[in-house]
């Protein structure tokens, strides 16, 4: 495994983070059991994953909580969040302590490393700076919580206003922002304040249907090549990033996915999610590998940087093992 520091934070954690939402939810929204869900954990933990995203909304806290007990409680980082109805922009704050409670006793842990507002929208995002954060930032103070995150509603913020925001206010020390291949904005429009301000990064949307789907890539090129946003000459191939797949290349268009995020100036962590032991393993084997190569990037970015929130969509219940 490789290790960075999340930003100011000086926590040292693994490059790939274990999502345990999404479709999957560690396989428990697939069918799956508890005990695979607690093996998937302590599997990425074997693998040097140190670093687990969870939220209230997602019904994977005590899961998570239950699966780390065999290793030291300060070899893991944890990372939850809030309640969607604390970004609201109309809860009243007293509250919010009430949820930060619940999830220390759902993951049964005297502290949460990083507890996040979870996708707060631009036209919320002054409540939660002005009356959540004072009260947390108070919680933290005694120890329920070591650093304050925000994370963006990606698909609905598509210029990154709350994060824009977020990285210059000197409150949050960790956001989670959404960066593809298809929706490369961030690059411009967030990485250069985080990096500015040192504030830590988790990385979601890496693969979505537009990648995990076959035929969904091509449908949508033909779509974008219709409309003026990409070349034509997208249009005509069944296979529009088959150039990315050759020997010193990537081995399928998801590890292509994933090592071209893993690799952006400004990204600390790349989240993913499975409940599928098979594609954990080769999940985590992606985001060690080298960037891809700089002739296959900068093709990346002269065919697709011009495009804002494309293939945002969730990953399909039929390959929910890959999902980021």
């Amino acid at each position: 495994m490789h290790y960075t520091t999340l930003g100011r934070s000086g926590m040292r954690v693994s490059v790939a983070g274990l999502g345990c939402g999404g479709f999957s939810r560690l396989g428990l929204g697939t069918g799956g059991s508890e005990d695979g869900a607690v093996a998937i954990i302590r599997q990425a933990i074997e693998l040097g994953v140190n670093l687990f995203d969870t939220a209230a909304s997602y019904g994977t806290e005590s899961v998570l909580g239950k699966a780390i007990k065999p290793v030291p409680r300060d070899s893991v980082v944890l990372c939850t969040k809030a309640p969607f109805s604390w970004s609201s922009g109309r809860a009243d704050p007293a509250g919010i302590v009430a949820a930060l409670d619940n999830s220390l006793r759902q993951l049964d842990t005297d502290y949460i490393d990083v507890y996040q507002l979870h996708g707060v929208p631009p036209a919320n995002y002054a409540h939660s700076l002005e009356e959540l954060a004072p009260v947390l930032l108070r919680e933290r103070d005694k120890g329920k919580l070591r650093f304050l995150g925000i994370t963006e509603t990606a698909p609905h913020d598509l210029q990154h206003e709350t994060l824009r925001q977020a990285a210059q206010d000197g409150v949050w020390d960790v956001v989670m922002v959404g960066f593809s291949m298809m929706h490369q904005n961030a690059r411009a429009r967030v990485f250069p304040r985080t990096r500015e301000h040192k504030i830590g990064t988790l990385l979601m949307f890496a693969v979505r249907n537009i990648f995990s789907q076959p035929g969904r890539l091509a449908s949508t090129l033909r779509e974008l090549a219709a409309a003026g946003q990409v070349t034509a000459a997208l249009a005509d191939s069944n296979d529009p990033l088959g150039f990315l797949i050759h020997e010193s290349g990537a081995s399928s268009v998801v590890d292509a996915c994933y090592r071209y995020v893993r690799h952006e100036p400004g990204v600390d962590v790349v989240l993913f999610g499975t409940g599928n032991p098979a594609h954990l393993q080769i999940n985590v084997d992606s985001l060690l590998k080298p960037p891809l190569p700089e002739t296959d990037r900068q093709k990346l970015d002269e065919l697709f940087g011009r495009l804002v929130g494309v293939g945002l969509d969730a990953p399909h219940l039929s390959n929910p093992s890959r999902q980021p």
